[in-house]
């Protein structure tokens, strides 16, 4: 089954004068994994589309949507895919590619049939980002081993982390989807410091291996007319390109950054330092 949200764009003055409930309503993902589903959201920033696959008693087909008006998902789109739980397979046009944990899967423009999978007793928790595409690039998986890794922060700031880029262009060629996943260590609470914006490129976070019971409270707004969501394990919010997009959780947590829009300069950023923000 496959189930699909749209989501528009926002005016940062209109976003000024939300309330909690209509802040989480546009911005705030919440059941991205349901048994035997794939959930998607479409949003009008660049594009950008968010998914959630999880293949429990069989099967996952990933077929086009409405929005899309193509015979084909990828019939004008490229993929992304990390795998944040047990070891599954995804299967590109009868090519079969076995994840692991934390492994991701470029996947390129025009492909036909992508095919979620489980295998053994391990269930896999596929998330999926995908951006319009101008031009096909090959299939590839990237393993952590395989991925560009910046350490960053400090213990004294509680923002020590690892950043560890799987889907970008210094690791393999993609139209403008970029993929990545942050580990912050043990005792670090605080991401994406200090905090920024870019423009050019819109942004989605999902936050994972957050301790039952524990919250990260995501930043977003403009630097000074900030405004936060808590958000839970396994849950995603969405990030406007004139938004900051920073958290701090309750405990140690992983997210996975994807972006997409004008390039593919990781470093354009318009930093903020934490005394300027309002």
């Amino acid at each position: 089954m496959t189930k699909t949200e749209f989501r528009y764009a926002h005016h940062p003055d209109d976003v000024k004068n939300y309330t909690t409930e209509q802040l989480r309503k546009h911005f705030l993902i919440e059941d991205l994994f349901r048994e035997d589903t794939i959930k998607l959201v479409y949003t009008m920033y660049d594009r950008y589309l968010v998914g959630g696959i999880l293949p429990v008693t069989g099967p996952l087909k990933l077929e086009t949507i409405e929005e899309l008006k193509s015979e084909h998902f990828l019939d004008r789109r490229e993929l992304g895919i990390i795998n944040v739980g047990g070891k599954g397979t995804v299967t590109v046009d009868g090519e079969i590619y076995e994840l692991d944990h934390k492994e991701a899967l470029y996947i390129g423009k025009g492909k036909k049939e992508i095919i979620f999978n489980k295998t053994g007793s391990g269930q896999p928790y596929f998330y999926i980002n995908s951006a319009p595409a101008h031009h096909t690039y090959p299939t590839r998986k990237v393993t952590k081993n395989e991925a560009e890794i910046v350490q960053l922060g400090e213990e004294k700031y509680a923002n020590k982390r690892t950043i560890n880029k799987l889907i970008v262009n210094t690791v393999l060629e993609t139209c403008q989807l970029q993929m990545g996943m942050t580990e912050l260590h043990p005792g670090s609470i605080w991401n994406t410091l200090p905090a920024h914006t870019h423009e050019r490129r819109m942004e989605a976070y999902f936050y994972f291996e957050l301790e039952e019971g524990q919250a990260v409270c995501h930043f977003m707004g403009q630097p000074q007319e900030t405004r936060h969501i808590f958000i839970k394990n396994h849950q995603a919010v969405i990030s406007p390109e004139w938004s900051i997009h920073s958290g701090a959780g309750t405990s140690s947590y992983t997210f996975i950054w994807g972006m997409a829009g004008e390039n593919l300069d990781y470093s354009d950023m318009d930093v903020v330092s934490p005394d300027q923000m309002k």
